[in-house]
């Protein structure tokens, strides 16, 4: 009989207790800073509808959504209909589509849930992630975009990470931008997500994908020329206010700055080329990126269109996604101790073994987390084995101590 593979699929991962414990209490952590902001609990299922899925998030991620094949008598036909949910933002807009006159407007929700991506794994790049996201839905109000920005950056710092900051953009800069450098309109979205690869690629990189997708190379050089300049965020603000988007998108951004300086711990910087690469984006975007991380780790903005999208009533909203994968792997190991019990309860005879479950629930019930050794084993073994668990004390019961 052939082995069989006992490793977990690539792209995903088992978390041995310590790390559990390490992520349990990490998302414990957002959650409570998310309720202290008013965003209420929400959950959904793990699958959705492909049709709900699909068209939502650009050309780049659709390649990305894990479908799930027809089943029964529709097996054979390699068809799919469902699919594994790519992100929670989609999944919240349905529930409002579906659900929206029984939520109070605006409705504030969190929810912290495993995403799933048919993406090639490699390092900090998995098939299967927990995602912590909060949204406000009902609201136009730029509050609603700055409360977003507000509890991100209270998560991050309630979770001890330290040197971020928060880069922030609209769409219609990025509007405005293919605009000043006249590329057609047709060419905007093909445009945004080469631009949107600047950090990975650099000047070149984007021009030479600009090129390929079919921008005008009297565009791409002009473009490339302000990107490549010691200040480009600057000059490419005095190019973009040429354009009406332009400014419209410039007083978009400048509001939000207006609204939360001062109030947050990271320095919050404009970002003229931040594009985000999912397409439902209309309004204000942002990312927070760290010195030590490869990618953003947390990010978001507002996509007044996609609830409508989902055949209900149009219905603003916005919000962002705080990747925690990536902060915890920023903070190392220094909190992936054990967080053991209280006490650990040996067993020392037959006889007195319901004495000591009485005792443990006893102890429970006094408030403390206890541990009773449920294997037959010599004294010194459950000793060591109350030390391996990271319990606190290990109580020995026996005849003389009853």
């Amino acid at each position: 009989m052939a082995a069989i593979d006992v490793n977990p699929p690539a792209g995903t991962r088992d978390f041995l207790p310590a790390e559990a414990a390490r992520r349990a209490r990490a998302f414990s952590t957002v959650r409570d800073v998310l309720a202290a902001h008013g965003f209420a609990p929400l959950e959904t299922p793990a699958f959705e509808r492909l049709e709900v899925l699909t068209g939502r998030y650009g050309e780049e991620g659709d390649k990305l959504v894990f479908k799930i094949l027809r089943r029964g008598e529709h097996e054979a036909s390699g068809e799919a209909d469902l699919a594994l949910r790519y992100d929670l933002t989609v999944p919240l807009a349905r529930v409002v589509a579906r659900h929206g006159t029984a939520l109070p407007m605006p409705f504030k929700r969190q929810q912290i849930a495993s995403v799933w991506r048919a993406d090639r794994p490699g390092r900090g790049r998995f098939r299967e992630f927990t995602q912590c996201d909060l949204d406000t839905v009902g609201s136009a109000s730029p509050l609603a975009d700055a409360e977003t920005l507000l509890a991100v950056d209270d998560a991050l710092v309630a979770l001890g990470l330290e040197g971020f900051r928060v880069l922030l953009n609209a769409r219609d800069v990025l509007r405005g931008l293919v605009e000043a450098f006249g590329i057609p309109p047709v060419l905007e979205e093909t445009t945004l997500v080469a631009v949107d690869k600047l950090a990975k690629v650099g000047v070149d990189g984007v021009a030479k994908e600009l090129l390929e997708r079919g921008v005008a190379s009297s565009s791409v050089v002009a473009l490339a020329s302000v990107l490549a300049e010691p200040e480009p965020d600057a000059a490419l603000r005095e190019r973009i206010r040429t354009t009406e988007r332009g400014r419209s998108g410039l007083a978009e951004v400048d509001r939000l700055l207006d609204l939360v300086t001062g109030s947050m711990s990271a320095p919050l910087v404009f970002a003229p080329v931040l594009a985000r690469g999912l397409s439902y984006y209309t309004g204000p975007v942002f990312e927070v990126v760290h010195p030590d991380a490869s990618g953003s780790i947390a990010a978001g903005g507002r996509y007044d269109g996609l609830v409508g999208s989902l055949g209900g009533t149009a219905v603003p909203a916005t919000g962002g996604s705080i990747g925690t994968e990536r902060v915890l792997a920023l903070l190392g190991e220094a909190d992936a101790a054990t967080a053991g019990p209280d006490a650990m309860l040996t067993v020392v005879d037959a006889e007195g073994a319901a004495d000591v479950l009485a005792l443990g629930q006893r102890l429970r019930r006094a408030g403390l987390a206890v541990d009773v050794y449920v294997d037959d084993a010599r004294l010194g073994r459950q000793l060591r084995h109350a030390e391996r668990i990271g319990a606190t004390v290990a109580l020995v019961r026996g005849e003389r101590e009853r």
